[in-house]
């Protein structure tokens, strides 16, 4: 999608449809069967109209460019990525009106849960909702909000773990002790974090509702959380006794959860438009509504790059170091560490972007003494003395008129000092600060992001391409002669017969196959001794392994409930 800012760009990838094995279809094909039946019951009534109104069928792993045409009718797109992105990133588009999702199919060792985003996740669990104008609504403006809040450098370092943890646990080849490496990482550096950012805290309230949450009556709530939408094991587990279930206020922002388990408690919304009153109480506490002190404190421990806006709209985006405070408690000072942009409204101002100041920068806040704008005159040597006490001196080279009342004055030989500090000094060129009194709001990134350049951002990670042996295709042809046979209105028991001998000898444990098997015979109403020899295979099966005991009974408890 070229209209796509440059820093969203990275994460979008090709959906590469053929990627998708016959085993990756089969899979999809369950879980979405399962999914059909369940939620059907007990999901928010809209899922099953969306599934509808989005072009997400049962039968095959939908291509996402048909979900997004489907989606345009509703104000929306979609783009494919690769497993999980960040939270930022994915909020960011949603407030362009763009669906990622995730193109990775979860592996048949994952049917119930996955840690890691998949299709399944993304298409059939966020997706649908988006046909409903209230929750779309939300959605938009849950991620304006989002947008607007400050990231800290741990967070950073978070994310990568948990990428790092959920590909290692969705990834069939890795074994334990990769497993256990990269939790102790995780927890390493989780138990490291000393305070919770706003990007951390609008994380959770994604969690606690887009992500795994219910709504309506708390005695007998539905779900609408994709998280649980796209997970067969916990669309079941979340609804019993043995998941808390709590009233959706405030207070889930402060709920840690782990990505990669099972939820101990969820939250309840009455309706969507209880989500909206939350998500309002979260931002009268966030950064760029408050703005003073409270909102530079924040981004000063966040350690990133953030913007601090005026009362006249200039806005400074770069690393807020620290700032100085007048008498009488207002800010006197404003110090930048590292490439600095100077914007209005949102648009950099020209030549004060952050490679002209590269090296930081600073800027006195107030008013100032018995000053009169209209009065300057060009290279001619002055004298600034701020209420605070602050003082310039220096030979003014340049008025920058941006608006009536966002001014930038450009002093040559400049001196700027407080309470004997030197905060500029001529040797350091020209001094460029800006006319402005109050912090109104500080908020999370740069002003003008396409215009700052890169920063240290999220890496745009790839889920690993998963590399197939001889035994494992030959394991694929059979699940594409299934398919094929389901397909051919003209097969035969007889065909059948032969079919569940050959995978018998030759890929005996593949239970799904023999699921299908089942299901094939039952709705084509063939022999039940034969179908019945079957299920005697299954169960031995589950005698040998009874981890996949649960799996093949929901299989062929729908398949007898349908067929």
């Amino acid at each position: 999608m070229s209209s796509l800012p440059n820093h969203l760009q990275k994460y979008v990838v090709e959906q590469n449809y053929e990627k998708y094995t016959p085993l990756d279809q089969a899979v999809w094909r369950y879980v979405l069967r399962q999914l059909s039946d369940f939620l059907g019951k007990h999901a928010h009534p809209s899922y099953l109209v969306g599934l509808k109104k989005t072009s997400i069928e049962i039968e095959e792993i939908p291509r996402i460019e048909n979900i997004s045409q489907s989606l345009e009718k509703f104000g929306w797109q979609a783009v494919p990525v690769s497993g999980f992105i960040p939270p930022a990133a994915f909020m960011e588009l949603q407030s362009l009106s763009i669906l990622p999702i995730a193109s990775d199919m979860r592996s048949i060792d994952h049917l119930q849960y996955t840690a890691a985003p998949d299709i399944v996740h993304e298409a059939a669990g966020h997706a649908p909702f988006l046909a409903d104008v209230e929750y779309a609504n939300y959605l938009k403006q849950y991620a304006q909000v989002a947008k607007k809040a400050i990231l800290s450098k741990y967070d950073l370092q978070q994310y990568e773990a948990i990428r790092e943890l959920s590909d290692i646990k969705a990834n069939p080849t890795s074994n334990i002790e990769q497993i256990q490496a990269s939790e102790d990482k995780l927890k390493k550096i989780t138990e490291a974090i000393g305070f919770t950012s706003e990007a951390a805290e609008l994380g959770r309230m994604n969690w606690w509702t887009a992500e795994y949450g219910l709504i309506g009556d708390i005695n007998s709530p539905k779900i609408f959380g994709a998280g649980l939408l796209s997970s067969v094991g916990e669309s079941k587990l979340c609804l019993s006794d043995k998941v808390k279930k709590i009233p959706l206020t405030l207070d889930c922002v402060y709920q840690t959860y782990d990505i990669t388990e099972k939820q101990p408690q969820l939250y309840v919304a009455k309706n969507f438009t209880d989500l909206g009153k939350v998500l309002n109480d979260l931002s009268e506490t966030m950064a760029y509504k408050l703005g003073g002190k409270k909102g530079l404190d924040k981004a000063i421990q966040a350690e990133t790059i953030n913007t601090v806006e005026f009362e006249n709209h200039l806005q400074i985006s770069g690393l807020v170091k620290k700032y100085l405070t007048a008498a009488d408690g207002s800010i006197a000072y404003l110090q930048f560490q590292g490439p600095t942009q100077i914007s209005f409204k949102d648009a950099e101002v020209t030549s004060h972007g952050s490679k002209y100041h590269a090296e930081g920068y600073g800027t006195p806040l107030g008013a100032i003494k018995n000053f009169n704008l209209a009065s300057l005159k060009l290279n001619e040597a002055m004298t600034l003395t701020y209420e605070s006490g602050l003082q310039i001196e220096g030979t003014l080279k340049k008025v920058l008129n941006i608006s009536e009342k966002a001014v930038i004055l450009t002093f040559e030989g400049a001196t700027c000092e407080y309470q004997g500090e030197k905060l500029f000094l001529p040797a350091w060129g020209l001094y460029d600060i800006v006319l402005a009194q109050q912090v109104v709001s500080v908020f999370g990134g740069p002003a003008d992001r396409a215009a700052y350049g890169e920063v240290d951002d999220f890496v745009a990670s790839r889920v690993p391409a998963l590399q197939y042996n001889d035994d494992q295709k030959k394991i694929f042809g059979f699940y594409e002669k299934v398919r094929a046979l389901r397909a051919n209105k003209k097969s035969t028991q007889q065909d059948l017969n032969e079919l569940f001998l050959k995978i018998s000898q030759a890929a005996s444990k593949e239970w799904l196959l023999f699921v299908e098997l089942v299901e094939l015979g039952l709705k084509r109403n063939y022999d039940l001794g034969l179908l019945k020899l079957i299920e005697y295979h299954l169960g031995s099966l589950i005698k040998k392994d009874v981890s996949i005991q649960e799996v093949i009974e929901e299989g062929l408890r729908l398949a007898h409930a349908k067929y």
